[in-house]
């Protein structure tokens, strides 16, 4: 396969990927053990920051956690709760108890995060916990949350590495040349991103959590459920055949250890702030912030 079909392969559908997360939306605080893990380890290094933000745009925002988190420790903030995904947004409103608490204070945006319904130096602060792993174009993303977020403003955000999942793609490619696990990007090159989008001040760091499995099928419906299925334009479109699956799960047998199936996930944490003078963001406006509506 060529260069240029390889990252054809890896670029990200997302019009699928909203489709995925939309239908995961009622499943995915069952099984989101790792992501709510994150976001709170993200959100704590936010205590040792000292900041006090407006204006809060939450990046991916899914069926709301991070923004819950956000309005606690927040109390006198506004947030904008972002998500690809019409039906996260549409889930995280239909939340009563959750509903009204942010009532007021929360606008709901479904947007994509390479090109930000917001207007430019909008925000203080940005979060954004286990979304841009969904981005094919980082570059792109940074530079809009550059555009979108006011001089001194910080961006915070976790993202996975290249590492994740690394069991199950090693078994996957023992069964075909197909694209099946997306290529992470490393945390070095995440950093240089950062640069190129006129960030300052990076930060980063990594750690690498396990999480085990009693099978492989228990895996492969999380993932399913999390919303996280194959979203890569390379994938094979229509049913992958169970003669497929069956070897795949046999080679991850190697990764047996004490009766378990290991998943092992590097997240990536990072921030960086905006320069306080110096040169501006294009001035790219990609229209005023709509709220979403529950169908």
């Amino acid at each position: 396969m060529s260069n240029k079909n390889s990252e054809q392969a890896y670029k990200i559908d997302k019009q699928w990927l909203s489709h995925s997360f939309s239908h995961a939306a009622r499943s995915y605080d069952e099984v989101a053990v790792l992501q709510r893990e994150v976001a709170s380890r993200l959100f704590s290094r936010l205590e040792y920051i000292q900041l006090k933000p407006e204006t809060i745009l939450d990046l991916g925002s899914g069926t709301g956690f991070c923004s819950n988190l956000l309005f606690d420790g927040y109390k006198k903030s506004s947030i904008y709760s972002l998500d690809i995904s019409h039906g996260m947004l549409a889930h995280a409103k239909a939340q009563q108890g959750f509903l009204k608490k942010l009532k007021g204070r929360t606008r709901y945006l479904c947007g994509d995060a390479e090109q930000l319904p917001l207007q430019n130096e909008m925000c203080d602060m940005a979060f954004s916990s286990l979304m841009m792993q969904w981005s094919f174009d980082l570059d792109k993303t940074f530079t809009e949350l550059r555009r979108v977020l006011k001089p001194g403003g910080l961006l915070m955000f976790s993202t996975l590495g290249p590492d994740t999942l690394k069991e199950l793609r090693a078994s996957w490619k023992a069964v075909d040349d197909k694209a099946h696990v997306s290529a992470f990007i490393d945390m070095h090159d995440i950093g240089d991103a950062l640069m190129r989008s006129g960030f300052s001040d990076p930060v980063m760091d990594v750690e690498n959590i396990t999480l085990t499995y009693s099978s492989v099928n228990n895996l492969m419906m999380d993932l399913k459920k999390l919303g996280s299925r194959n979203a890569l334009q390379g994938r094979q479109h229509g049913l992958t055949g169970k003669d497929k699956v069956k070897k795949m799960m046999e080679v991850y047998e190697q990764f047996r250890k004490d009766g378990l199936f290991p998943a092992t996930y590097e997240v990536v944490y990072g921030h960086a702030w905006v320069p306080e003078s110096g040169i501006a963001p294009s001035k790219i406006d990609n229209g005023f912030p709509i709220p979403v509506r529950s169908s």
